[in-house]
């Protein structure tokens, strides 16, 4: 089993985490919340993945094939619709900031009330 997978989605979700902790704009907070994320998508993949296994679709497949875990697609799956869902929902936030704050800076958001 190779570790590649498991690197990878470490450094996708510490750059994401970097990008999160030091970010400027709300529009660069919300593209590092999305590749944070996406560090999720990579990992559930990489826990489902079977070497030299089949799609998990049965029909006219003899028993005892390996097949790659159907549940931890559909985990990724539900992960990406949620993720984009909540990007969405920042997005509409920030643009409501930028419309009264003219600004998208966090800091300077901060004494915003009400």
């Amino acid at each position: 089993m190779s570790l590649l997978p498991y690197l990878l989605a470490a450094w996708l979700f510490a750059i994401g985490l970097y990008g999160v902790v030091t970010s400027r704009n709300l529009i660069h907070l919300i593209v590092c919340l999305s590749v944070t994320q996406s560090s999720t998508y990579v990992l559930l993949l990489a826990i489902g993945y079977r070497k030299a296994a089949t799609a998990p679709i049965f029909a006219d497949v003899p028993r005892g094939t390996r097949a790659v875990d159907p549940v931890v697609q559909a985990l990724t799956l539900t992960d990406i619709v949620v993720g984009v869902t909540v990007s969405a929902l920042l997005l509409a936030l920030a643009v409501e900031a930028q419309k009264r704050a003219k600004t998208l800076d966090p800091e300077r958001l901060r004494p915003m009330t009400g």
